[in-house]
């Protein structure tokens, strides 16, 4: 399972909600705070304005769900559903996602730093222009997504797999070449160099 790396630890939920058929609900800006969300359905649901804290949400279906300008933060996500979800300039900051399905999952813009996606199966998933800061990657599979000018500084990739990703754009931090699969991955002249300086090559740039 995923590790905080940053924000504080999750209180205990204070209250649950369960067994609920939620599907194409608009939440608005609704506040909740400590409460343990169980077998959602969520699918379709459409999130502007909401806030999430310290919530625990276990097998919550969040398919086709639209969320714009959404904070989940120090939330903690297990078993739950993403399948072509949309999160547009959305705050999960020090949220972890533990044996989540991100199947097309989009995620455009927000602040996402010290998440926690350990061992998590991001293949094909599109995040663009995300703040990524301090997150976990760590032997995560995220092959074949899209990672385009987000912002890794800080963040743990160890033993996470990037094969033929699109990493144009992104800062990349100190990514360790000999940890972590970019075989195929697509990235700039510039950060190609940078790559190779970390390798302790010397990049002739005339």
């Amino acid at each position: 399972m995923s590790e905080r790396r940053g924000g504080a630890p999750p209180s205990e939920t204070t209250s649950t909600i369960s067994d609920e058929d939620w599907y194409a609900r608009e939440f608005g800006g609704a506040e909740y705070s400590d409460v343990r969300f169980v077998d959602i359905d969520l699918t379709e649901a459409s999130n502007s304005g909401a806030t999430f804290t310290n919530c625990v949400f276990v097998n919550v279906k969040f398919n086709v769900s639209s969320h714009e300008s959404t904070a989940f933060v120090n939330c903690t996500f297990r078993g739950c559903n993403f399948f072509d979800a949309t999160f547009t300039g959305c705050k999960l900051i020090g949220s972890i996602f533990d044996s989540c399905d991100f199947s097309i999952l989009k995620v455009h813009g927000g602040d996402w730093s010290f998440t926690g996606f350990r061992r998590a199966e991001l293949q094909g998933v599109e995040f663009t222009g995300v703040r990524l800061r301090e997150a976990d990657f760590t032997n995560a599979r995220c092959a074949r997504s899209t990672f385009a000018g987000c912002d890794f500084s800080g963040s743990v990739l160890h033993g996470a797999d990037f094969a033929d990703a699109d990493l144009r754009g992104s800062a990349l931090g100190e990514i360790d070449p000999l940890t972590v699969n970019l075989r195929g991955a697509s990235v700039t002249g510039d950060q190609a160099a940078e790559i190779a300086r970390g390798l302790g090559l010397v990049v002739d740039e005339v």
